[in-house]
């Protein structure tokens, strides 16, 4: 690539045309994924997509989840379109380019987040630590490599979406237009709100984890990390960065 084309590259990823086309995939893997799946664990979904799932069927009835995630699809689809016509179409050629950005990015925030969890904690006592682990409830039953794939990918995408795209977009928007905030400053507490929110969410329901000062810390600062990757490189590349660390720590 020229100079050029390596400023269009990290510019242009992050519009919708782009953006939006890589996630489809993503979404198509989880989906089929979750159809597929027989045993003890079918009908298992990722906690973000049940979430969503329920405030759609509370708005507009049991069939609504079909119509709704139809109607987006499409709507994606069409913005990506009108992108593209807009900007000069689309470079194939990019998209692998994206998922191995994607790689690459979810093996450097496994370390970073790793280090700052670790940093943050050196001052808590460790006796503290292991008293508070030995009285949390028992782990839930380890889920199959199929079943931790499709939760991995699922969570790469409605997470992202949830936390990332309606949460920290509408929570900043909010502060601005109620409380007159600057844009750096709703900004910044709509990731810190939003990286707290994520976080949490990883004990609540069945298939909830066993709460440990660490983990939550850790989930954290992976929530304000993810966040800020979303703001500088966009939702397609936070959601398969989210996707391929959870893959790597839930499959392999």
């Amino acid at each position: 690539m020229t100079e050029s084309s390596h400023s269009s590259y990290w510019k242009d990823v992050r519009s919708p045309r782009y953006s939006l086309l890589l996630a489809l995939p993503l979404l198509l893997l989880y989906e089929v994924l979750a159809a597929a799946l027989a045993g003890p664990q079918a009908g298992l979904r990722n906690g973000a997509d049940v979430v969503l799932q329920t405030l759609i069927v509370g708005a507009v009835g049991p069939r609504g989840t079909l119509y709704v995630t139809a109607a987006v699809i499409l709507l994606c689809v069409a913005w990506a379109i009108r992108d593209a016509r807009r900007h000069g179409g689309v470079r194939v050629g990019w998209f692998p380019v994206m998922l191995l950005e994607s790689a690459a990015l979810s093996v450097v925030f496994a370390v970073v987040v790793s280090v700052a969890t670790a940093q943050l904690l050196t001052g808590l006592g460790a006796a503290l630590l292991t008293a508070a682990a030995s009285q949390a409830p028992a782990a839930p039953a380890p889920l199959d490599p199929a079943t931790a794939l499709m939760l991995s990918l699922g969570a790469g995408l409605y997470e992202e979406l949830l936390f990332r795209v309606l949460l920290v977009t509408g929570i900043a928007a909010g502060l601005r237009a109620l409380l007159g905030m600057s844009a750096m400053t709703a900004g910044v507490i709509a990731c810190v709100a939003s990286a707290i929110l994520f976080s949490a969410f990883h004990y609540v329901g069945a298939y909830g984890d066993t709460f440990t000062v660490e983990s939550f810390t850790f989930r954290a600062i992976a929530g304000l990390a993810f966040s800020a990757l979303y703001l500088l490189r966009g939702f397609g590349i936070t959601a398969w960065t989210h996707a391929l660390y959870d893959v790597g720590v839930m499959v392999l």
